[in-house]
């Protein structure tokens, strides 16, 4: 690694200054004969040193985890060639990977089987559902019927709930639904109802619904040697972009219609005898968040064993983070994936990488959660046809190739910036507030090992130094256009990089 290594103290401002003086001893005659182009580089910008004040002596939320939901790309990557495959795992939950110990595992719904393919790749993920020849309509199914299961389904993404397990010595699973099988929806479709205003389970469902979510949480439970400690029946439920026309689940739940879901979950997790506990309600944005909450009636929220909230709108992170806080349930950023706004497709640029360590500093800092959780890790290659692409995900892969042929899979620079954090902020830790807005800190549970997280998202230079009480020795880990997760000697925070401090004692 030592030819990717920075020197550190003040040697590059010391010779960006030598640089300058020559230019003005040059003046007009060395601007004549070497006009300054586009192509020149420019000296960099003066340093600017920051210091990080970590209140140690308050610590906060207990850290949980890092993971990502399964779904789509689970379904499509769990069917490729053994060695794809679990180099694809190892990348995430592997020990010399990210270190995730979490997985969000999407119960699917299914449309019926005469439905022709409308949907992106990836996005049917079948239900467990089976309907016997002959019958018709919506009112078929029963819970009880042996005859109505199809424990054959969704190989594919089960296959990771395996690799993880293999690979984590301490999961923790959570399983999420989209919406309902298509029968117990009032569009028939699992891409949600006609508009996108209107709940589209069908009334009086709630139950089958339910019944239905909880014998695959028990099913999947016992034939793949899991636990899920929680089950999310909604998801982004008070949103208006779910609607039959659209190419994923989904199904737009009004506060009201949440909490029977959410009570109808509870008893039959209750009735089954599951240890399992409601996750809700998954909602997109914070502000969505609190004005569901706002509508539950007191009883729906006791039944609740843990908060989740997405983080694609941040406006009120800071209320979410005193629900939890007033109510005791835990709370997770349960999904999560913001690439920068019309940045085409790299892989290795850092515009979106320094975009999403922001994002992540922020949920942290505001939402102080126990766990972050990525939405889906690998997407499909975007840049196809003449378009520019985007970077969703932290992999990219070409999904629609055939699942026995060989597959490009590229590692993107989100990839690298997750690892500045989920590889050192670990189960166990405590977040720990920060005064600088662009950090965040966590402190291990014997208080030996404190974690900053720093993003310089600018020009300049940070030296950086921590006003910590004690003798700490430093780590410092770097990634930014010219390194990938790796030790580099010195104090400053390079432009445009996300660096990560270790100090231990």
């Amino acid at each position: 690694m030592g030819r990717n290594r920075i020197s550190g103290g003040m040697g590059r401002p010391a010779r960006t200054l030598a640089t300058i003086l020559v230019l003005m001893l040059c003046g007009s005659a060395m601007a004549q004969t070497a006009p300054l182009t586009a192509a020149t580089p420019l000296p960099a910008d003066r340093p600017v040193p920051v210091t990080l004040r970590p209140a140690i002596d308050r610590p906060s939320t207990v850290f949980e985890g890092w993971g990502t939901a399964l779904a789509w790309f689970a379904h499509v990557t769990g069917g490729w060639p053994e060695a794809e495959r679990t180099r694809l795992a190892d990348l995430f939950y592997g020990a010399d990977g990210l270190g995730w110990t979490i997985a969000r595992y999407n119960i699917g719904g299914g449309n019926a089987a005469d439905t022709p393919p409308y949907m992106k790749v990836g996005r049917a993920v079948p239900g467990f559902w089976r309907q016997p020849a002959g019958v018709t309509g919506k009112d078929w199914w029963r819970a009880d019927n042996p005859q109505h299961w199809d424990w054959s389904q969704d190989a594919n993404q089960r296959w990771w709930l395996d690799a993880i397990t293999a690979r984590v010595k301490q999961p923790i699973f959570e399983a999420f639904s989209n919406s309902p099988p298509w029968f117990m929806t009032i569009s028939g479709r699992v891409s949600g109802a006609e508009k996108g205003t209107d709940d589209n389970l069908r009334p009086g469902q709630e139950r089958a619904f339910a019944d239905y979510l909880v014998r695959v949480t028990d099913e999947l439970q016992r034939r793949h040697r899991i636990t899920f400690r929680t089950l999310s029946p909604v998801n982004e439920p008070n949103t208006d972009y779910w609607f039959a026309a659209n190419t994923q689940e989904g199904a737009h739940w009004s506060p009201a219609r949440q909490a029977q879901m959410i009570d109808a979950t509870a008893a039959a997790l209750k009735a089954r005898g599951l240890a399992t506990v409601v996750g809700a309600p998954d909602e997109t944005a914070s502000h969505l968040f609190v004005e569901d909450w706002a509508a539950y009636p007191a009883s729906t929220r006791k039944v609740i064993g843990q908060l989740n909230v997405h983080s694609y709108g941040t406006v009120h992170q800071t209320a979410v983070r005193d629900i939890a806080r007033a109510s005791g349930i835990r709370l997770w950023m349960s999904e999560n994936d913001t690439p920068l706004s019309k940045d085409p497709e790299d892989f290795t640029g850092m515009a979106t990488p320094l975009a999403f360590a922001e994002h992540v500093v922020g949920d942290l800092k505001r939402l102080e959660p126990a766990a972050w959780v990525f939405w889906q890790a690998i997407e499909d290659l975007s840049a196809r046809n003449g378009q520019a692409g985007s970077n969703w995900g932290i992999v990219k892969a070409d999904l629609q190739g055939a699942a026995d042929k060989p597959h490009a899979i590229h590692i993107t620079g989100k990839y690298w910036a997750m690892a500045q954090f989920s590889r050192y902020i670990r189960p166990g830790d405590r977040l720990v507030p920060v005064d600088d807005m662009d950090s965040v800190g966590a402190l291990s549970a014997d208080g030996r090992r404190l974690v900053l997280v720093h993003v310089n998202p600018g020009l300049s230079p940070r030296p950086l130094s921590v006003a910590v009480p004690g003798n700490w020795r430093r780590r410092m880990i770097v990634t930014d256009a010219g390194h990938q997760a790796v030790d580099v000697a010195g104090d400053v925070a390079p432009p445009k990089s996300i660096v990560t401090l270790v100090l231990t004692r």
